[in-house]
C-alpha cells in the first residue's frame, strides 16, 4: 500500500507511473515531464456527471456478497457444522488459487554462515520452481540439544526484502528464544530483482511495481502471482521441515503487510502449519473497498468474492489451529474490519471447543511489524510450544544488507535465475500451440460466440434497456453544433453515456426513425475525443443519413472515478487497477463487463429504431467495440483505430505497457484477438487502422 502527498511531477519522476496519452497511451516523456510543473493552458473542463458511479457498484456487490457469507456464518450451530465450514473454505480457497504445481528437487545451498553471540546465520538458496531461484537466510539458535521450533518468515514490502530491519528484528527474536526461523526474499524484492538493470537495480523500482507488472501480465495465461508467491512460502517450509533442528511438530508462519498477506493465504493453501501469527493486513475486503485502498496484484485472488470468502475464512481454514491477527490502531488496514474477523473467527473455533486459540492484538501505532507486535506474535508462540517465558523482545543487532546477501553482489540475476516473465512468456508460447486455441473460421458464429462469453463472463444485457435523458450543456466545440445526452441503464446502478450528434437540439428521446448508426466507443472520453480525435470528424463529415452516437462504457469519460486519491486514473495503483483487480475478484473481468455496456447501448440504438449499425473503436474502446461485434446481429461494419494487435504480444514482452483494465484472465487459452479480427473481416467488413503495438510503446 502507497501513501504519499507529492506534487504531480514529483510523483512521476519518483515511480514512472503510466499517464496514459488520449490518443495512444505512452508513457510519459521527459518533454511532458517538464510539462507536468507549467500552468495548463485554458481548456473546456471535462464532463464527469457520474464519478462515483462504479464505486459504489463495487460497493453494493461487495456488500451484498458479505451479507450472504455472514447468513452462512450465523447458521452454523453445531461442531459438525464448523467442521464442514473449514472442509468448504479450503476447497473454495483451491478453487480460487489453482492447482499447484508438482514439487520438484529444491536444490539448496549455503553460500555463507555467520556466526552470532546466541545464534548462526545461514546464507540460503534454493529453487521453488526449476531455475527459480529463491534467497533466505536461516537462523538456528546456537546450543541446539534437540529438535526446535520452526518458523517461516514471510516479508512485507520492503527493497531489502529479508534485511530490513522489522524483518531482521523478529528473526533474531525468535532465534535468541530458541526457534529456527527461515526468513526469505520475494519476488522483486532483496536479491529477487526480476527485471535488472546493468547495475542490478530494478528498472521499475521493486517491491509493488514489480508485483503489479508481472502479476497483471501472469493473468494472460491463467496464472495468479499470489499463487506463485504462497508456492515460494510452501516451498520454504518444505526446507525448512528438511533441517534436523527443527521440530515438525511446531513449525509457525508469521510475516508483515504483503507478508502479513502471504501468511493469510498460507494458512488456508497449506496445512502443516501448527501456528500463524499475520500482522498488518487482515480486515474485510469490504472495508478495504469502502475504504478506496488499492492492493497489489498478490492480494487480489481470482473468484475470492464470486466465493464467498474474506480474509477470516483463510485463517478459518486452519482452524482450530493457534492463530493471532496481528493489527494496529492507526494502520490503513482497518482495524475494525480486523475486529469483525476475530467475531466470524470467534464463533467458528467456539464450535470446535478452541475459542482461546484464536486472539486478536492491536498495537497503538502506526502499520508496521514494530516491537510490540513481535512481542505479541513472540507471546502467542511461546504459549503454543513453551519454548521460552520471555515477555520482552532481546536486544538485537542489525545487520548490514551484504552481510545476509546469498547471491553474488546480492541480485540471483548474477546466478542467471529464471524470472516470473521467462514462465510466462513460456505459458503463453505452450498456449499458442495447443490444440484448443485453433479456432475454425468456417465453423458457425454461435461456436466462437460461446467460447468469447465464457471468458467475458457478463450476463446478458437487458433487450430494451431503461435511459435517461439529462438536462442539455452548453456548446462543447463538437464538430456538430448540438447534442444530447442519453444514460443507458446496462444493468442497476451503471449507465453508459450515449451522445448524439445532431445538427438541430434535440430535448427528447432519439426520433423513432429506421436510420442507420454509427456507434463510436471511446478510449478514454467521448467529450474530449470529439474535440480531438480525427476519426470522429472524419466520421461525422462522411456520414450521409446516418446518425452519429458516442459511448463512454462504465469507468471512462462521464464515469471516470474521483476515487483511490486525487486523478488517480493514470496511475498503475489508481482507481483504474483497483476496479479491474475487483474485477478479477467477482470473477467478472472488467473488459467482460464493458462489454456488455456496449451490447446494451447497441439494443438500445436497435429499440429506438437502428436495425443497423457501424460499430467504431478507439483505443481501449476498440477492444470492447471487437466483442461486441463479433456477439450482436446489428452491427454490419466495424473500424478499429489502434486496438491492441494480439494478447500474445503482451504476455511475450518483458516490458510492456497495458493496463489491468484491459486484461482478460485466462483468455490465451482459448483465443487471442487476430482470430477475433478475422471473423469481422470475413463477416463485418473490419477496416483496422495504426494497431497498438508494444514495440510502438518502448
Amino acid at each position: 500500500m502507497t501513501d504519499f502527498s507529492l506534487s504531480r511531477r514529483d510523483w512521476l519522476l519518483l515511480t514512472g507511473l503510466m499517464l496514459t496519452d488520449p490518443a495512444r497511451g505512452a508513457f510519459p516523456s521527459r518533454s511532458a515531464l517538464a510539462a507536468a510543473d507549467e500552468p495548463a493552458a485554458p481548456a473546456i473542463a471535462p464532463l464527469n456527471r457520474f464519478p462515483r458511479m462504479v464505486q459504489e457498484y463495487f460497493v453494493r456487490r461487495v456488500r451484498a456478497i458479505e451479507r450472504e457469507s455472514l447468513t452462512r456464518l450465523d447458521s452454523l450451530q453445531t461442531r459438525a457444522d464448523a467442521e464442514n465450514y473449514v472442509q468448504d473454505v479450503r476447497e473454495k480457497i483451491r478453487q480460487s488459487f489453482g492447482e499447484f504445481p508438482e514439487k520438484t528437487p529444491l536444490n539448496p545451498r549455503v553460500t555463507n554462515t555467520i556466526e552470532r553471540d546466541a545464534y548462526r546465520i545461514e546464507n540460503v538458496i534454493f529453487e521453488s520452481r526449476p531455475g527459480f531461484l529463491v534467497t533466505a537466510n536461516l537462523y538456528v539458535p546456537n546450543g541446539l540439544t534437540r529438535p526446535a521450533p520452526g518458523v517461516v518468515g514471510s516479508c512485507g514490502h520492503s527493497l531489502n526484502g529479508k534485511a530490513a530491519e522489522a524483518y531482521q528484528s523478529f528473526a533474531q527474536g525468535l532465534a535468541r528464544q530458541g526457534y529456527v526461523c527461515l526468513v526469505f526474499d520475494p519476488i522483486g524484492q532483496g536479491e529477487r530483482f526480476q527485471y535488472v538493470d546493468e547495475q542490478l537495480r530494478s528498472r521499475y523500482g521493486g517491491g509493488v511495481r514489480e508485483h503489479l507488472h508481472g502479476g497483471n501480465q501472469q493473468f494472460l495465461v491463467g496464472e495468479f502471482f499470489g499463487a506463485w508467491r504462497a508456492w515460494d512460502g510452501i516451498r520454504a517450509l518444505d526446507y525448512l521441515l528438511t533441517r534436523e533442528e527443527v521440530d515438525p511438530a511446531h513449525v509457525g508462519i508469521t510475516g508483515n503487510s504483503g507478508g502479513g498477506t502471504m501468511t493469510t493465504w498460507l494458512c488456508g493453501v497449506e496445512q502443516r502449519w501448527t501456528m500463524a501469527a499475520p500482522s498488518c493486513f487482515v480486515t474485510t475486503f469490504r472495508r478495504n473497498l469502502e475504504n478506496e485502498l488499492p492492493a497489489d496484484t498478490e492480494q487480489c485472488p481470482p473468484k475470492v468474492l464470486a466465493l464467498g470468502l474474506d480474509h477470516a475464512d483463510f485463517l478459518a481454514a486452519l482452524a482450530p489451529r493457534p492463530t493471532i491477527i496481528l493489527a494496529k490502531e492507526r494502520d490503513y488496514f482497518d482495524v475494525r474490519g480486523s475486529q469483525e474477523a476475530l467475531r466470524r473467527l470467534k464463533k467458528l473455533y467456539r464450535l470446535l471447543d478452541a475459542e482461546n486459540e484464536i486472539r486478536l492484538f492491536i498495537g497503538p501505532t502506526e502499520h508496521g511489524y514494530t516491537q510490540e507486535n513481535r512481542e505479541a506474535m513472540y507471546r502467542h508462540f511461546n504459549r503454543v510450544t513453551q519454548v521460552s517465558r520471555a515477555a520482552k523482545e532481546p536486544e538485537l543487532v542489525i545487520e548490514p544488507d551484504q552481510t545476509l546477501w546469498c547471491a553474488p553482489e546480492g541480485q540471483v540475476a548474477k546466478l542467471g535465475s529464471k524470472t516470473v516473465f521467462d514462465f510466462t512468456r513460456e505459458a503463453s508460447r505452450a498456449l499458442s500451440r495447443s490444440p484448443a486455441r485453433k479456432v475454425d473460421l468456417e465453423a458457425p458464429p454461435e461456436k466462437f460466440q460461446n467460447r468469447l462469453r465464457s471468458v467475458l463472463k457478463f450476463s446478458p444485457p437487458p433487450e430494451k434497456p431503461y435511459y435517461r435523458i439529462l438536462r442539455a450543456i452548453g456548446n462543447r466545440k463538437y464538430p456538430l453544433p448540438f447534442f444530447t445526452t442519453y444514460a443507458v441503464e446496462t444493468e442497476p446502478g451503471i449507465q453508459a453515456i450515449v451522445y448524439r450528434l445532431d445538427k438541430e437540439r434535440i430535448y427528447s428521446r432519439p426520433p423513432q426513425a429506421p436510420t442507420r448508426a454509427i456507434l463510436y466507443v471511446a478510449h478514454r472520453s467521448s467529450d474530449a475525443e470529439l474535440r480531438e480525435e480525427p476519426l470522429l470528424k472524419t466520421l461525422i463529415d462522411n456520414a450521409g443519413d446516418a446518425v452519429v452516437y458516442t459511448c463512454d462504457v462504465r469507468g471512462i469519460g462521464e464515469s471516470l472515478p474521483n476515487t483511490c486519491g486525487e486523478n488517480s486514473f493514470d496511475s498503475e495503483y489508481g482507481c483504474d487497477y483497483f476496479y479491474a483487480a475487483h474485477s478479477i475478484m467477482l470473477d467478472e473481468p472488467y473488459l467482460g463487463q464493458k462489454t456488455r455496456d456496449v451490447l446494451a447501448v447497441l439494443n438500445w440504438l436497435k429499440a429506438t429504431g437502428h436495425e443497423s449499425v457501424h460499430l467504431v473503436g478507439k483505443g481501449w474502446g476498440a477492444l470492447a467495440a471487437t466483442f461486441a461485434a463479433l456477439l450482436h446481429d446489428a452491427v454490419v461494419e466495424v473500424t478499429l483505430k489502434n486496438a491492441l494487435s494480439s494478447y500474445t504480444e503482451v504476455a511475450e514482452t518483458e516490458h510492456y505497457e497495458w493496463p489491468l483494465a484491459q486484461i482478460l484472465p485466462d483468455v490465451l487459452r482459448h483465443f487471442d484477438l487476430p482470430e477475433c479480427y478475422d471473423r469481422l473481416s470475413g463477416s463485418k467488413n473490419l477496416k483496422f487502422i495504426d494497431p497498438w503495438r508494444m514495440e510502438a510503446h518502448k
